[in-house]
């Protein structure tokens, strides 16, 4: 009830005094005006363009006054979830429109971003995303902002209430240690006081909120349907707006999204192992017969792309292993000492009798009980967020949780049916520009917009959902797949 209430607090700001005509004369002057208070820092502008091909649609790194260096960094952002140039999303087309960004100012740490994007040929329709990572609101700019925009859409965005990270010394009690030969240390700003995990799921809602009440103030209407899309952490956002907030999303795809749950699996019970492991496997000349790489495979992760001196483990070891389980635990179990005890050597299990991180972990916890239709799309070769500690793990979640409900469909606040597919992509990983060092690997970004499009006909349309599926190297997601449920294999060649 309270999250209604907020939502119609949201809605009522487009009630006052603005006719909402798109040829209104100064639109960006009553879009902010329609805001009010709730905005805070707030820019808009009339856009020629807003997709990327427009280099004033994604501000420059570093642009926002008063903030060091990698706080805010936008053009990095928008290509950490997506391909290479010349394999992601294409733009055929100019979409105009306004462009508003802004704080939220309800925020008492400062940092909620907001983004929104009005196109002037509007389909009456509205996509909320997601940010992966510590990742800014512009992170979806080439993977979902591109994409939807030209099909119609209004487009918003968040950063999960947090800032991304500034450069600091192994001397700082919250700093991490870029990878495990570096001398680099960064302290992230989701380690700082006031940003518990549990925000990122408070800072989606938030988004969706705000991004209705602009475009009811903006198009003089209300969106006829909500969707949500985020990739990593922010695939986790979604999962969290389907389980709570019905009442503004209509449905959801979240592409390769963070399970998180208080047992096992989990972030902290995997990285740990593939951390104290790499140099072993290393030192036996990257042997996938040798005791660390079976550890490590024993772990959850996929088997290595070895060759030519480098492979894909040792490419997420150098990038993602070691300071995600750092970041990790220094937000949910600070008084560890994560260096002098130890990164590799972390144990999830035996610090739950040692701390209370199970306790913040059970904080932002994914139940699995969705209140509207949601998909996931996920690779067999994640070698961040292995695909059976996560997205099967989530899909169990959510099949226990639908096995409760009457005829095995859930029902949100007005009664329309959640349903759930997992659409696993054969050799994909979580890194799309990985495929251009290890060719084996698949993109994903294509399948996770074809199953965007399969949600809007099934919420719209009652069109049926695909089934769970296997996605073959070089196929698409089938009405009737030849290999139905899970990959039996998590590489093909």
């Amino acid at each position: 009830m309270q999250l209604r209430a907020e939502f119609i607090g949201a809605m009522a700001i487009s009630a006052i005094g603005f006719c909402g005509s798109v040829h209104a004369a100064d639109r960006c002057t009553q879009l902010l005006a329609q805001f009010g208070a709730s905005l805070a820092d707030a820019t808009c502008v009339e856009s020629t363009d807003l997709t990327t091909t427009n280099p004033a649609t994604t501000p420059a790194n570093n642009s926002l006054p008063g903030l060091p260096a990698f706080a805010f960094t936008p053009i990095t952002d928008r290509g950490v979830i997506a391909p290479s140039a010349g394999k992601r999303t294409p733009v055929t087309k100019v979409v105009p429109g306004v462009q508003l960004q802004a704080r939220i100012a309800s925020d008492p740490t400062g940092q909620a971003r907001f983004l929104l994007r009005l196109p002037n040929d509007w389909n009456g329709r509205l996509v909320v995303a997601g940010a992966s990572g510590t990742r800014s609101e512009f992170n979806g700019d080439y993977a979902w902002s591109d994409y939807v925009l030209q099909k119609g859409y209004a487009y918003a965005s968040q950063n999960k209430g947090v800032l991304n990270l500034q450069f600091s010394t192994a001397t700082d009690p919250l700093a991490c240690r870029l990878n495990p030969a570096s001398g680099v240390y960064v302290n992230f700003y989701d380690n700082g006081p006031g940003q518990q995990f549990s925000r990122w799921q408070e800072y989606m809602i938030k988004a969706g909120q705000l991004a209705n009440a602009g475009v009811r103030s903006f198009y003089g209407k209300p969106a006829r349907y909500t969707y949500a899309v985020g990739t990593s952490n922010g695939g986790y956002q979604v999962r969290r707006a389907i389980e709570m907030a019905p009442q503004i999303f209509d449905g959801g795809v979240d592409w390769e999204g963070t399970f998180v749950d208080a047992h096992a699996p989990n972030l902290l019970t995997d990285l740990p192992a593939a951390v104290l492991n790499l140099p072993d496997y290393n030192a036996a000349a990257m042997d996938a017969n040798s005791t660390a790489a079976k550890n490590i495979r024993a772990a959850g992760y996929p088997p290595d792309i070895a060759g030519a001196g480098s492979s894909l483990w040792n490419f997420y070891g150098a990038q993602f292993w070691e300071v995600t389980q750092c970041q990790w635990q220094k937000r949910l179990d600070p008084t560890y000492d994560t260096y002098g005890a130890g990164t590799g050597t972390y144990n999830y299990v035996a610090r739950l009798s040692a701390s209370d991180v199970g306790a913040q972990m059970a904080a932002f916890a994914t139940t699995g009980q969705i209140q509207r239709p949601l998909i996931t799309v996920a690779g067999t070769m994640d070698a961040l967020l292995p695909i059976d500690h996560h997205a099967r793990a989530y899909a169990r979640k959510v099949r226990a949780a639908l096995a409760r409900e009457p005829n095995g469909v859930a029902h949100g606040e007005s009664g329309k049916a959640g349903e759930y597919r997992l659409y696993e992509v054969q050799n994909g990983n979580h890194i799309e520009t990985y495929q251009d060092s290890f060719p084996q690997l698949e993109l994903i970004e294509r399948h996770a917009q074809a199953a965007f499009d399969a949600l809007v006909a099934h919420v719209e349309n009652r069109t049926p959902l695909p089934p769970d599926q296997c996605v073959p190297r070089g196929g698409s997601i089938a009405p009737q797949p030849a290999q139905p449920g899970h990959c039996a294999s998590l590489q093909v060649p």
